[in-house]
């Protein structure tokens, strides 16, 4: 009986990575331990830029959301810690389009989390006053 090689199951691996190594240059697209080589590397980037991403739209998001609230005179944490105690559940995704579409229905919610951050300073001016 003779020896098995596995020779199809090698070709058929080696043409998957140089179809996904297609448009490298030079050597990175034809010679396959290269090829490989790459790949792994591009997408160990492609993993890690999709975390990015992410990242960097939650700061824009902060970035919009913070310019809709300094005409009102409001800091960002400040904002969102009256919407966590009005039970507003809108994240920063929606807080932000709000901001940048909306500016009426935003100016509503900043009134809001304005007259519950003045109840939180009453509430705290209070509790000063038995402490001493």
């Amino acid at each position: 009986m003779g020896r098995t090689k596995g020779g199809v199951k090698t070709r058929k691996r080696h043409n998957r990575v140089l179809k996904q190594a297609k448009g490298y240059y030079a050597g990175r697209s034809t010679y396959y331990t290269t090829a490989k080589e790459t790949l792994d590397r591009a997408l160990a980037y492609a993993f890690g830029g999709r975390k990015l991403k992410k990242r960097d739209y939650r700061s824009l998001w902060i970035t919009r959301i913070n310019a809709g609230l300094r005409p009102h005179g409001i800091s960002f944490s400040r904002f969102i810690s009256a919407l966590k105690n009005l039970k507003v559940e809108l994240d920063r995704r929606s807080l932000s389009d709000l901001a940048f579409r909306e500016t009426k229905a935003f100016t509503n919610l900043v009134e809001l989390a304005k007259v519950e951050e003045d109840k939180r300073k009453v509430a705290e001016k209070t509790k000063a006053k038995k402490a001493a």
